[in-house]
């Protein structure tokens, strides 16, 4: 956590040291229209950059999040392993070593590479695909472009995500990739990589409609109703409240989707989503639907605002000719 508060702090003195010269770069960004569209290259790049900080800064709470939502407090009673994200953030260091707080970073980074970096080039081509001609992008349909590209892109790479969750929440040890492949692939076969993949893409749905419906709706509120300058302040308000839509909408699908991956090569407790939700729903209530949303709100607090910042001042250093006339 130390890492991203001291990425917070030396983004704020950034934007007060650069003062408003640099920071006023549109004071008003036009209305999206349907054949407006930036090179898929640059996106691409922009996104492998931003997404990969954002997934080192942030891997220790999503080693929490993991192991807090495949915890069962009701068989486990008064016996919890965690008692919150803190609590299990010390004890995976105290017990494993500092090093198992970025379990799976390798798989984390592959997924998000490419993950990101194929969402991040769909989504301005689908908003523009569905938006009337010569009409202005909604919020539904930034929400469903994000929806439509994040979903596509999680579904390809579902593979690393079922080998990223087996390594965070393994507790001998740390696996490597090939061990979790090896196992996988002898107990289920193909099909072993794609367990999850509804809740996943139903997850990922839900993420990326909010994190990139509502950074792209919110900036483009904030500066257009010139409540901020579009600059490094901007994104990080915009980042927040994404962030925050992004943990309350997705993290029901993220524990399904976290559940059933941990099975894959191993004995199968739930025999698909709809099994794995009544049944955990039945034993161990409703609020287990929402169990690690501490980590998960603020890892995706942290993920979003080291994300677009980036991303948007790597987009602005390749083409700044074009950085503001567009929002994504």
């Amino acid at each position: 956590m130390a890492g991203q508060i001291l990425l917070w702090i030396l983004a704020v003195v950034a934007v007060l040291r650069a003062g408003p010269a640099d920071c006023v770069k549109s004071a008003q960004v036009p209305p999206v229209k349907r054949n407006s569209m930036q090179g898929p290259v640059e996106r691409f790049a922009a996104s492998v950059v931003a997404s990969s900080l954002a997934e080192s800064f942030t891997l220790p709470a999503d080693v929490a999040k993991v192991r807090l939502q495949l915890q069962n407090t009701q068989v486990a009673a008064k016996s919890a392993r965690y008692n919150g994200m803190l609590h299990c953030m010390y004890t995976t260091a105290k017990e494993e070593g500092i090093g198992a707080l970025f379990k799976g970073l390798n798989p984390a980074l592959i997924r998000q590479v490419s993950y990101t970096g194929i969402s991040m080039m769909l989504y301005e081509p689908v908003r523009n695909a569905i938006v009337p001609k010569d009409g202005e992008a909604t919020f539904v349909h930034r929400l469903l472009a994000g929806g439509i590209a994040g979903g596509i892109g999680i579904a390809i790479m579902n593979p690393t995500e079922v080998v990223k969750t087996q390594i965070q929440s393994s507790k001998e040890g740390i696996l490597t990739m090939s061990q979790v492949v090896s196992r996988v692939w002898a107990t289920d076969g193909l099909a072993g990589f794609w367990a999850g993949v509804a809740p996943n893409v139903a997850r990922t749905f839900l993420v990326q409609a909010a994190e990139l419906g509502t950074y792209d709706h919110v900036k483009n509120f904030f500066v257009s109703q010139k409540v901020l300058p579009d600059g490094p302040l901007a994104h990080l308000a915009s980042s927040g409240v994404a962030g925050f839509v992004s943990a309350l909408t997705s993290t029901p699908a993220d524990v399904i989707k976290t559940r059933l991956m941990n099975q894959a090569g191993r004995a199968h407790n739930y025999n698909g989503i709809w099994h794995a939700l009544s049944s955990t729903v039945r034993e161990e209530g409703f609020t287990a639907l929402y169990k690690g949303f501490v980590p998960v709100f603020w890892r995706k607090l942290f993920w979003c605002s080291i994300f677009f910042v980036t991303y948007e001042q790597v987009r602005a250093a390749v083409n700044p000719a074009q950085h503001g006339k567009e929002e994504l």
